[in-house]
């Protein structure tokens, strides 16, 4: 196990909190800590679209990111990091609970202007990383883009238990309503029509003052960029600074900007109890990068669902580690509450594992037996290890963002079961199912088993949260 460890503290439930458990909780973690130790700090910073070939130390030629290099050096770096969402909003909800986007509610994507998703956002019953971690004493801070409803009563960052907010709704984009461009603090509007190419530095700036000012109360950050979206925008300081145009530009600058968050924990002395991890939602749109894989955002291609995964706690987590184990988002919720102490929930399934024997190199097995790959309610893809299936599907069950054969992100229709190796063939060039019919009838009986507990298009799963939406895949 990854240590240090401290006393668990039980977790109250969300639908039934009240103030006076939530302070006795407080009380029993604070007084755990101080028999047991200090609790670590955790930093997630999330990017947007960033594929898994867009950082120098996944490949990438024509973009410099020193910090982020120097952050994988310094740590763990995954090759095969599973995010359970191939768009914005489902990935999102993913990593704050720990769960699939169909067993927690969230698996498609939402849009502010279209009245269809004016109540769909973030349900109050899900519990989320900065709920949870409230009792242990943990004060947490959301900067940027959250996608997940924020206009909706019990679905803004404050409702899901983040205790400061900085950011704006969704994408910076017009058609995402009147406050595309509204940046809000908390639920107050903090200023109107501000310009994109400003928001990563003032996120940034909110995080390093944020850092300095926490003493010795451990800490949550979760920086939710809008690099590498578009539009592309970088700061002026950034323009022309990379090779590969404004996308180059774009991701230089989350490199810079991870560098001060970076130096921000050093200057206030708590480098040695912090772990920052790095990742991305999903895989990249038209000038990124997936590295060796096909597809990207919006297919179940791995292109679309594998994305850089990296981990740094300097004396914790041994330096320069490349590993191939599977491991995933939903992962991080179970292993920050193991290290504040604390036990995940036991009314609810938790997808996600904790890993901690495998940052320390301890072990290289992954907890995750099978992956599934949905697109936005249709399963299309079963992972067991090296071999990945690709269910059959047709447009009708596709979700409305993967409907325009133009994006060849992947199969778009698929009559029949197409098998393929991935330590061989990780780009799902060959279809091997003819040669191996006892891997196809395997993952095909594990994907009818999936089904029935998170439910597909047109099957409502066992575990599955309903969706509050009528006709999910449509728009």
């Amino acid at each position: 196990m990854m240590t240090p460890t401290v006393a668990k503290t039980s977790i109250p439930m969300r639908p039934v909190l009240t103030i006076c458990l939530l302070v006795a909780a407080s009380l029993i973690a604070s007084k755990a800590t101080a028999e047991t130790g200090s609790r670590p700090n955790f930093v997630v910073i999330f990017a947007d679209d960033l594929g898994y070939g867009d950082l120098s130390c996944y490949g990438a030629t024509k973009i410099r990111t020193p910090h982020l290099d120097k952050l994988a050096a310094e740590g763990f770096r995954s090759t095969d990091f599973f995010v359970p969402g191939n768009v914005c909003s489902p990935s999102r909800a993913s990593l704050l609970t720990g769960r699939y986007p169909m067993r927690c509610g969230f698996p498609v994507a939402r849009n502010e202007a279209h009245p269809k998703y004016n109540k769909y956002g973030l349900l109050p019953e899900e519990l989320t990383i900065p709920e949870l971690l409230k009792p242990a004493g943990y004060r947490s801070l959301m900067v940027g883009k959250w996608h997940l409803g924020m206009e909706i009563e019990g679905s803004h960052p404050m409702d899901a238990g983040f205790d400061e907010h900085l950011g704006i709704p969704s994408n910076y984009e017009p058609k995402r309503g009147e406050n595309y461009d509204t940046l809000y603090r908390g639920k107050a509007v903090e200023a109107r029509n501000v310009a994109c190419e400003a928001l990563t530095k003032r996120y940034t700036d909110e995080v390093v003052e944020f850092i300095g000012r926490q003493n010795d109360d451990p800490f949550f950050i979760y920086v939710s960029h809008h690099i590498v979206h578009t539009p592309l925008k970088p700061r002026k300081d950034f323009s022309g600074a990379s090779e590969k145009g404004k996308y180059g530009d774009f991701v230089q600058e989350l490199d810079h900007s991870t560098g001060r968050i970076m130096k921000a924990i050093r200057d206030a002395g708590v480098d040695e109890n912090t772990l920052v991890v790095f990742t991305s939602d999903n895989g990249p749109t038209g000038p990124g990068s997936a590295g060796k894989m096909s597809g990207g955002k919006y297919g179940t291609m791995e292109g679309g669902h594998r994305v850089p995964g990296i981990f740094r706690w300097p004396g914790v987590i041994p330096a320069n580690q490349v590993s191939d184990t599977t491991l995933t988002t939903m992962d991080l919720l179970p292993l920050f509450c193991h290290l504040a102490g604390l036990d995940v929930p036991a009314d609810r399934k938790i997808d996600g594992q904790d890993i901690g024997d495998i940052l320390q190199g301890d072990s290289v097995e992954s907890p995750h037996p099978f992956l599934y790959y949905y697109n936005g309610t249709n399963l299309q893809a079963v992972r067991e290890g090296r071999w990945k299936l690709h269910l059959p599907r047709t447009i009708e069950d596709q979700p409305f963002w993967n409907r325009n054969a133009k994006r060849k992100k992947g199969f778009i229709t698929l009559a029949e079961p197409a098998l393929f190796d991935l330590e061989a063939d990780l780009g799902e060039k060959t279809n091997v199912a003819a040669s191996h019919p006892e891997v196809v009838t395997r993952l095909r009986k594990q994907a009818d088993l999936i089904r029935l507990e998170l439910g597909d298009v047109r099957i409502q799963g066992k575990d599955q949260r309903p969706i509050n939406l009528t006709e999910p895949q449509v728009r």
